[in-house]
């Protein structure tokens, strides 16, 4: 694993409010190394940094009943969805208190006439969306993993729809956040606008827990569509693959998802999923609106593709089907890891102006080439990010120190195309030595904002800002 770095550890405050948090909340608050270990584990290779005790709350209150007591003590606060963050952002380099959210799991609000709702941050995008269904509602964020949705808030999530529907800060109407003096705020009210003074909603959204904790979270939702329908069309390479992409965008047809798999992710998708498609680059796409609507943008998507090379284009309205391409994009993380069994996957992504995508995704293959390193991607490539998941042998240090190359290689290529290093990750451990770069002096203005709301360091410390 790659060592994270350890902060200084506030011993006696831990020890005195561990005592008092197992006391006050007895079996919901948990000190087991097991359990610790596990809220401190993510699925990256940074090495595993486990907090003190684990704490299960159910309600806001509690959140700040918590969140007062560590702040007197100056023991540190960690918020925890479901551990789906690859950068470690759930670490514990000081120590400190876990919340689990998990038990703050209850939709409390749908406001089916203005679209939106009001969920707990434990609800996770698709236990919402099965709530919603009967209603001819949904919640359009999907990062692929079943993550939760004050996770998602957290980090700034967005994933396949992102490219019509945005991202979680274009769906994310209101907060209630327990600061670091345990004091609650609301952030906004449900209106669709305002110019009520600073916008702390957007300021939340993407801190990763390192400037409040977030208890109550207020959703736009939008209508299911009245048609749905999917296509795949595949390429020569994948550079004119990324040339289709960018003219359907400029051409603006409305496509709701827009997915890139290479070679080597299509040969995985076959193995693991039973499909046939031939493997060469693939982009798979999907339409939402009217019958009419969804018929015109398929078929002038599928003439642009032709132009580029595109063959074997197939659309489909069939639910059925449509699943099974889906649930193989969704299943890609596992698939590939068939490539080479018993390696570790590590994943990394970086976002590019439309532009540059395809310079900067032919650049990354053959870097890994280069590297003789095996790194299937796969990109929401219509808002331009895609992710490289590399498979190294984690007992071996040469292949670690190359993958930790290649990461940092490709996150500043990204950045001199005037990129970001993250496009939907977040910064956490892994990428914090990348911000600098990418924002230069503003991170001094972010480090003031994070002293002014925290001023005791106490929330998610050693997280997006250098130590």
């Amino acid at each position: 694993m790659v060592q994270s770095t350890a902060l200084p550890r506030n011993e006696p405050g831990i020890t005195a409010v561990v005592g008092i948090l197992k006391q006050r909340f007895g079996e919901r608050c948990q000190t087991g190394q097991a359990i610790r270990n596990q809220h401190g584990h993510t699925t990256t290779w940074i090495d595993t940094q486990a907090p003190d005790a684990v704490l299960f709350p159910t309600e806001t209150a509690e959140v700040s009943e918590i969140v007062s007591l560590c702040a007197e003590n100056g023991v540190p606060v960690i918020p925890f969805g479901i551990g789906s963050s690859l950068e470690g952002h759930v670490n514990a380099p000081a120590g400190g208190v876990c919340l689990d959210f998990s038990e703050m799991n209850r939709i409390l609000a749908v406001h089916g006439e203005d679209l939106d709702c009001v969920v707990q941050p434990g609800v996770t995008r698709e236990q919402l969306n099965t709530y919603l269904r009967d209603q001819g509602l949904f919640f359009p964020i999907d990062p692929g993993a079943n993550a939760s949705l004050g996770g998602m808030t957290a980090t700034r999530a967005s994933g396949t729809n992102a490219v019509r529907y945005g991202t979680m800060k274009d769906n994310v109407l209101a907060l209630e956040v327990v600061m670091a003096d345990g004091t609650v705020i609301r952030t906004a009210q449900r209106a669709r606008k305002s110019s009520a003074g600073y916008d702390l909603t957007r300021l939340m959204v993407g801190s990763e827990g390192t400037l409040g904790v977030i208890t109550e979270i207020t959703l736009r939702l939008q209508g299911i569509p009245e048609a749905i329908r999917s296509a795949r069309c595949s390429f020569p390479s994948v550079d004119a693959a990324c040339q289709a992409v960018m003219a359907t965008i400029q051409y603006g047809i409305p496509v709701a998802r827009i997915e890139l798999l290479d070679q080597l992710s299509v040969s995985a998708a076959n193995t693991y999923s039973k499909l046939d498609l031939p493997e060469t680059p693939l982009l798979l796409l999907e339409f939402h609106g009217s019958e009419a609507g969804v018929a015109e943008q398929s078929a002038t998507f599928g003439e642009i593709a032709g132009e580029f090379g595109g063959s074997g284009f197939d659309a489909t309205s069939s639910t059925e089907e449509r699943s099974r391409l889906w649930q193989a994009r969704h299943d890609m993380y596992w698939a590939c890891l068939g490539l080479r069994p018993g390696a570790k996957g590590i994943s990394t992504d970086v976002c590019v102006p439309i532009s540059r995508l395809a310079e900067c995704v032919v650049a990354a293959q053959e870097k890994a080439t280069e590297e003789g390193l095996i790194a299937p991607m796969v990109g929401h490539v219509g808002d331009g990010n895609f992710h490289a998941l590399l498979l190294i042998d984690m007992d071996e240090p040469e292949e670690i120190a190359k993958a930790e190359h290649y990461v940092g290689w490709l996150n500043d290529l990204a950045i001199s195309m005037a990129g970001t290093c993250t496009g939907e990750h977040g910064i956490g451990q892994g990428k914090r030595p990348y911000l600098e770069r990418e924002l230069g002096p503003a991170t001094r203005y972010m480090a003031a904002v994070k002293a002014a709301l925290d001023p005791e360091n106490i929330l998610n410390p050693g997280k997006i800002l250098p130590i």
